[in-house]
């Protein structure tokens, strides 16, 4: 049907204007622009921003770089892009993830597409799928006849850790040409729990800085440029064995842009970027360290894509069709040298230098029916190519897997259709997908990496079969009165071949304290579920009041309940706002996770409350905020702090923001 729809948009034409379906999104910076955002705003991390957006919680090894899971899947099943561009982290044990490579000062948004519905760019995204959109200063149109400079500053505090937060950045803009750029600098000591107890190795540094540029070559033609550095160093992980000397980014792109007049044509983008990536892990400020070990991990990403647009009227009615290609060369590599006390070293490699080939073309296809009612459709396929280039790691690997190859090579996909009817007073929305995913580099190649989580070593599976996933989701969103409405969301994913690891008797752990040995392979099925329903009432002008609830459930094959799967959850706030002023008091927590993935190594999480307070005040060209989270001190952890570390205690916080 899409294909009918293409080749007819050739000789009919028109325009529409469609809206993104299942999308949720939380704005970063410009403070005039409506949207989600962290009460804390620009001086807030990126994973604090995450928090805001529905579907997603994140797995906490310490106070830095925390990994988004949506829909309660990890990594794996996402896809995470920098402005449509892919980016792998470096670390075996996912201490850095993409989201931990940008700062808020050059961030202008997140964008989440739940689901198999992902963006153009997605692959593999069977969870969903975050685009982590750049900010840019932008040409001026062609109407602005002066040119316009900006500038911003950003100072914040915490008390609980020592938080120190700096950043400025500036710009320019003119009919012809644009830049910004800026500097963002973060630094804290360990953190206390409730209670006041100390967690040790939660410290960290981090640096960013960032240059975005453009140049019209026409009045519809333009070049786009970003250059993107960060750093942090002496990271600390509580919840792991080691902890970061340094983590490292170069991230660049380069992109042209074509703006079609009189056509069917709506849009031209087609962009190039590389990135590399330098993770080293350390454990020399760890105490008693029975044998040391350095684990340096490397990643180098080169890509591009291309992608068009249109809108037309085919048979009476509009569509927005859009079509991408892209791909992408990674490669991956990371070894691990030990020091026993009086005897020679040991080293072995832990990714064997994997490249991986990636191309793939999506279209989606947005079709208005009627007034109230659209009907999205995307679809993606993806060819991948993978090389073991490291003959040390191949041999290792062939050790436990007679007679596998060096390289490999998998098709993947994914198709989603959703249908959404919209009145005055609510909006339904009912869709489904397919989609499949190749295992990642560690699920395939990895060799001996441990896990703190359940103290087992695993090793990766080569001859591991695509997993695939049938998605079905509804929402419904009713207003009852002008001043209240509610909305139920819910999805849920029936997994063919899900990948877990599974134990392996006849192997023995090589990390001092290991429990084990599993090994990647695949079960016949798996299911995870998720519901949430939210209300939002405005009795009065500038008081609203908002909550939600969730539960999830994950369950394998023999009926037992998969590992990190949240148990209910509950959230409420209170705001209010006038004129320069804004409130909010807030209370948020977990029921008791009694299904826990004991069998997974999973154990319990105790339910826990913990309430929050914040204001902000305006003025001029100033915004002050100010806020206490965790106000009574609660020692607690959720199901997603690794190992069990504990949240932060009571912390005071306070920030001020500068904009000319």
């Amino acid at each position: 049907m899409i294909g009918v729809i293409l080749l007819s948009a050739i000789l009919l034409g028109d325009t529409l204007t469609t809206s993104s379906q299942n999308l949720d999104e939380v704005v970063v910076v410009s403070r005039g622009q409506g949207g989600k955002r962290s009460t804390k705003g620009q001086v807030a991390t990126i994973d604090e921003h995450l928090q805001e957006l529905n579907h997603v919680e994140l797995v906490r090894r310490g106070s830095y770089a925390w990994e988004p899971m949506v829909n309660n899947m990890q990594t794996e099943r996402l896809s995470t892009t920098i402005d449509g561009m892919k980016i792998f982290y470096a670390c075996t044990d996912k201490m850095d993830p993409v989201t931990s490579y940008v700062e808020s000062s050059n961030l202008q948004s997140i964008t989440l597409n739940s689901g198999l519905n992902g963006n153009p760019q997605a692959t593999g995204n069977i969870g969903g799928a975050l685009d982590l959109k750049l900010r840019k200063a932008g040409f001026l149109h062609h109407l602005d006849s002066r040119d316009i400079y900006k500038f911003n500053a950003n100072t914040g505090y915490e008390t609980n850790g020592h938080v120190q937060v700096y950043g400025a950045d500036g710009a320019y803009s003119s009919k012809q040409f644009y830049v910004n750029g800026g500097a963002f600098y973060r630094h804290a000591d360990n953190y206390k729990a409730g209670d006041r107890r100390k967690v040790d190795f939660s410290q960290f540094q981090k640096v960013n800085a960032f240059v975005n540029s453009g140049y019209r070559l026409a009045p519809n033609d333009a070049l786009e440029g970003t250059f993107i550095y960060d750093r942090a160093t002496d990271v600390g992980y509580p919840a792991l064995n080691m902890d970061v000397a340094k983590a490292e980014a170069f991230i660049t792109s380069l992109a042209y842009k074509h703006l079609f007049e009189n056509s069917i044509w709506e849009s031209w983008e087609t962009k190039g970027y590389y990135n590399h990536i330098t993770h080293i892990m350390d454990d020399t400020t760890r105490p008693d360290v029975q044998i040391h070990m350095d684990m340096p991990g490397k990643s180098w990403t080169s890509g591009f894509y291309s992608t068009l647009t249109s809108q037309f009227t085919w048979l009476r009615v509009p569509n927005g069709v859009s079509l991408n290609i892209d791909g992408y060369y990674n490669r991956l590599f990371a070894d691990m040298t030990m020091y026993p006390g009086g005897a020679a070293p040991m080293y072995m490699v832990t990714w064997p230098d994997v490249g991986t080939l990636n191309m793939g073309a999506a279209i989606t296809d947005d079709i208005r029916l009627t007034d109230h009612s659209t009907v999205h459709l995307s679809g993606k396929l993806s060819w991948q190519h993978q090389r073991l280039n490291n003959e040390e790691g191949y041999k290792a690997l062939r050790v436990f897997f007679p007679g596998m190859h060096q390289q490999y090579h998998q098709t993947t996909g994914r198709i989603a259709a959703n249908y959404q009817l919209s009145t005055v007073n609510h909006q339904f929305n009912i869709g489904a997908g397919w989609g499949s995913r190749a295992p990642t580099v560690t699920e395939a190649y990895g060799y001996y990496l441990n896990n703190t989580f359940d103290q087992y070593d695993y090793i990766g599976n080569p001859r591991l079969k695509n997993e695939s996933a049938i998605e079905l989701n509804t929402s419904f969103n009713f207003t009852i009165l002008p001043s209240f409405n509610f909305s139920i969301d819910a999805n849920a994913f029936f997994f063919s071949n899900y990948i877990i690891g599974q134990f392996e008797n006849r192997l023995s752990a090589m990390t001092v304290g290991a429990e084990g040995v599993k090994v990647y392979g695949n079960i016949s099925h798996a299911t995870i579920a998720n519901a949430t329903l939210s209300a939002e009432w405005r009795p009065v002008k500038g008081l609203r009041w908002q909550a939600k609830g969730s539960y999830s459930t994950g369950r394998d094959d023999e009926g037992d309940y998969l590992p990190l799967i949240s148990p209910f959850s509950y959230q409420t706030r209170l705001s209010y706002a006038t004129g320069s002023l804004a409130f909010q008091a807030e209370v948020k927590g977990n029921a008791l996770q009694s299904n826990y993935g004991e069998k997974y190594g999973e154990t319990k999480t105790n339910a826990w409350t913990v309430v929050g307070l914040s204001g902000s005040y305006a003025w001029s060209h100033i915004v002050l905020r100010a806020g206490v989270e965790n106000l009574f001190d609660r020692y607690y952890s959720t199901y997603a702090d690794w190992c069990h570390i504990p949240q932060k205690g009571r912390n005071i916080y306070v920030n001020l923001s500068f904009e000319l």
